[in-house]
């Protein structure tokens, strides 16, 4: 049976997301577009392969999406196509040993549901994903969206969704996983502005994080004149006639990257690795005094897709059991 209580515990199963190939984009007429669409479908791929081979030297197992032979499978009724599968995290949660899924675009998850489902029990549900939950042991940590209940509402709904937890409910305003990463216990990297833990995990060490880097890039700030803010593929800023398309046509694949810091949307390994996007030395000087190493993985499209290493990926199996980081708490639900 697969199960994960603590996202630092190790790895042995992972999802990994899964893009477009750049034949899916033949249909576009205009060059200028469509060979920047078939670019960012190959560079993606590469990454996601890089990724998958450094997981796999870790022996953990990985499962992807599956894809139609043909995007007109993908095809919306009102000319668009959906969003591609890259972020089953999104889309589905490990919670201990209970596996939350909606079978995503064009039903790409199915196949992965029906293999975990010969073990596990399958709840499908739109509302649970691990980018919105952050799991540490007998403590879950729920993010806020415009959306979400009221305070009390919302934490009585999860407190009855998962009565053996304790729950919690912080204002991220969008998904955990873009504002903090519990690394391992005791030690959190976040960004200044989401919130202060004396409350939520009293006594554990935080790092915060300066101000987003992409702020200094020049090239961002030309194209967040056109497009508000909301996607960057780097090189086509003047490329007018591929912004105006990505704004008509699959605006809705791409998310709002301004909301999201991608230096703390890592994917843990285990306690002693961690995989990140780039180079911090804030955050890799505090690594080496826990004795934690960082693998980088550059992700060159997460501008465009919004979607980090944690977003990419779900972690479906991990090694351990539920543990109590907070006994002082008692018991969930007293």
């Amino acid at each position: 049976m697969y199960s994960v209580y603590q996202h630092w515990d190790k790895l042995k199963t992972c999802m990994v997301g899964r893009s477009y190939p750049p034949e899916f984009y033949s249909y576009i007429t205009n060059p200028r577009v469509r060979n920047v669409m078939e670019r960012i479908a190959n560079e993606t791929e590469e990454d996601y392969q890089k990724l998958i081979t450094l997981l796999e030297s870790f022996d953990v197992t990985i499962l992807r999406p599956e894809l139609k032979d043909s995007i007109e499978h993908y095809r919306l009724e009102n000319g668009t196509y959906q969003a591609p599968p890259m972020t089953p995290r999104d889309y589905s949660g490990m919670i201990g040993n209970k596996f939350y899924i909606d079978l995503g675009p064009g039903y790409a998850y199915k196949e992965i549901a029906k293999h975990i489902g010969i073990n596990n029990k399958i709840y499908l549900n739109k509302n649970i994903d691990t980018a919105s939950i952050t799991r540490v042991g007998k403590d879950l940590y729920f993010g806020t969206t415009p959306y979400t209940l009221p305070f009390i509402e919302n934490l009585n709904h999860k407190t009855k969704l998962f009565p053996e937890y304790r729950c919690h409910i912080v204002d991220t305003q969008g998904h955990t996983d873009g504002c903090f990463c519990p690394v391992v216990p005791g030690l959190i990297v976040s960004l200044y502005d989401i919130q202060n833990y004396k409350e939520t995990f009293p006594g554990w060490e935080t790092v915060y994080l300066p101000e987003n880097g992409y702020y200094a890039i020049d090239e961002f700030i030309k194209l967040k004149e056109k497009n508000a803010g909301k996607w960057w593929v780097p090189g086509e800023e003047l490329n007018d006639d591929f912004t105006e398309f990505v704004e008509t046509w699959i605006s809705h694949w791409v998310g709002y990257v301004e909301e999201t810091v991608f230096d703390v949307n890592m994917l843990i390994i285990d306690k002693k690795n961690v995989i990140c996007n780039n180079y911090n030395k804030t955050v890799f000087d505090v690594f080496e005094r826990y004795g934690i190493t960082p693998h980088i993985i550059n992700l060159r499209h997460r501008w465009f897709w919004d979607g980090g290493l944690h977003c990419i990926t779900s972690d479906i199996d991990r090694e351990g059991v539920m543990e109590d980081y907070f006994p002082e708490r008692g018991e969930p639900n007293v």
